[in-house]
């Protein structure tokens, strides 16, 4: 006996022939068509019980059809699949209702697996709230078409009519503030304000009072009342960049925030309350992180409730092309000329390591456009730019600090992390008290490196650093190391 009858809508007769032996073999029974009209009829009549559609078909496009679906069965699942493999796709897919959304070239175990999923599924699916015209989809920020890309778009496509708190994970210019934008922009809560705070970019002493707000006279210079990131995120979302970089005693505010639903400002007596959804981002091992006592566990657990890992673009080379186009597009939106790029060039960009990510990409083919007044980008253009992008090894804290830089400078590698430091920016200054704050972030890795080849002994690790033992203390205190001793340390 049938497990059910599946509905298979796609003018390529060769997809239509593997789904319909890969449902038989399952125990459906398929009925396959080549267009929309036909696929409307069987539904209209009541028969299936699970649909399978390309979204593009010879007479209508399955986004129009299914909304009409929709209204005369809305608890029929419909499984999407495109060639079209771009975000936008996703998030129309799951605006429209789709039960799930497939990008071509699929994998047949999966498909199988997708419908037995929606005809067990007592939910089926429910129409989404269709976001606004205006949503940016013509500017939309993610681009890609490779497999990671591809479900990187899925997952969001299931958040964005959630308040589900994210954890962003990922490299430095991986675009981990994209994917927060986009939640929040194709999200339940657009309409309201979108607040974004780096950990990184404010001195510790400043972070509670800017994600709380403080009273008037609450300390030295507090002459009005300031409103915090969470006052100003209502409503919205507040997305809380490189969160590793929080200090421990803002950490244990956030918790009780998350807790409670509520706060008070540095200087303030009455709680108030807090509507925001967070999602929260680092590219550093929070776990790792935990157990050098620098980042609560408690806390881990409650942003990280749906975790994503963004790749880094040396595991999509294959966007090279996608993103490279992207940019010279925004680039002559920017006043720059047009320019095109030909396939050679593109693959010659693929070779790169890219270790600065999507931005380094980016940043590469903005100086292209501005500095070579050729129309079109030619594979000698591209190896003139990669002889100046000398690729970078990773190294380790510990690594740099005992001399394994692979005959690197130190000083150089710190000179090329503010430059692209600063590139962030843009035409913008960074954030007051750098030389606080970088100072901080070679100096924390910089005592880790010595209390970990000295075993935990601070007698030793003083001596390597050539500091006074009580100095060296009170460093390890006031940047929240945790200690800890070897064997025989």
């Amino acid at each position: 006996m049938a497990r059910g009858t599946v509905l298979i809508a796609d003018d390529d007769g060769a997809i239509r022939t593997v789904l319909n032996q890969a449902m038989v073999r399952a125990g459906f029974l398929p009925r396959a068509t080549s267009n929309a009209a036909t696929l409307w009829r069987w539904v209209s009549q009541g028969e299936g019980d699970v649909v399978i559609t390309d979204v593009v078909m010879p007479d209508e496009n399955a986004f129009d059809l299914i909304p009409r679906i929709k209204r005369v069965r809305p608890e029929l699942p419909i499984i999407v699949m495109s060639a079209q493999n771009t975000l936008m796709t996703a998030l129309s897919a799951a605006e429209k209702g789709a039960f799930e959304y497939l990008p071509k070239p699929f994998d047949i175990a999966e498909v199988v697996n997708v419908v037995g999923r929606a005809l067990s599924d007592p939910k089926k699916s429910k129409a989404q709230p269709k976001p606004s015209e205006n949503d940016g989809a013509d500017d939309m920020p993610l681009i890609g078409r490779s497999p990671a890309m591809q479900e990187i778009y899925r997952v969001i496509a299931r958040l964005t009519q959630t308040d589900l708190t994210v954890m962003v994970t990922g490299e430095s210019g991986t675009g981990k503030e994209l994917v927060a934008r986009v939640l929040h922009n194709f999200g339940r809560r657009k309409n309201g304000p979108f607040v974004a705070l780096n950990m990184a970019a404010i001195p510790r002493e400043l972070i509670e009072s800017e994600l709380f707000g403080h009273e008037k006279g609450a300390f030295t210079g507090a002459l009005v009342r300031s409103a915090g990131r969470f006052e100003q995120a209502d409503g919205g979302t507040l997305f809380l960049d490189e969160i590793g970089d929080m200090p421990i005693e803002a950490q244990t505010r956030l918790l009780r925030v998350l807790q409670e639903g509520e706060y008070t400002t540095v200087g303030g007596r009455t709680p108030i309350k807090t509507n925001v959804r967070i999602v929260a981002a680092t590219h550093r091992d929070l776990r790792t992180l935990i157990q050098q006592g620098s980042f609560r566990e408690d806390l881990f657990y409650r942003l990280n409730v749906v975790p994503m890992r963004l790749p880094p673009l040396r595991e999509r080379l294959e966007d090279i092309g996608d993103l490279t186009r992207h940019f010279l597009r925004q680039a002559a939106k920017s006043g720059l000329a047009t320019k095109s790029i030909e396939q050679m060039a593109v693959d010659r960009m693929k070779r790169h390591t890219w270790p600065g990510n999507v931005r380094e990409l980016e940043n590469a083919v903005r100086r292209i456009a501005a500095l070579h007044p050729e129309d079109n980008i030619t594979v000698d253009i591209i190896d003139q730019e990669m002889a100046s992008l000398k690729r970078q090894p990773i190294v380790s804290a510990a690594a740099a600090v005992l001399g394994d830089v692979q005959d690197r400078p130190l000083s150089e590698m710190v000179e090329m992390h503010l430059a692209r430091y600063f590139a962030e920016f843009g035409r913008d200054l960074p954030p007051p008290n750098l030389y606080d704050r970088v100072l901080v972030q070679i100096e924390k890795p910089l005592i880790i490196a010595a209390l970990t080849a000295t075993r935990g002994n601070q007698i030793k690790a003083a001596d390597l650093l050539g500091l006074n033992r009580n100095t060296l203390r009170k460093k390890i205190r006031d940047l929240e190391i945790s200690v800890f001793r070897g064997p025989g340390g």
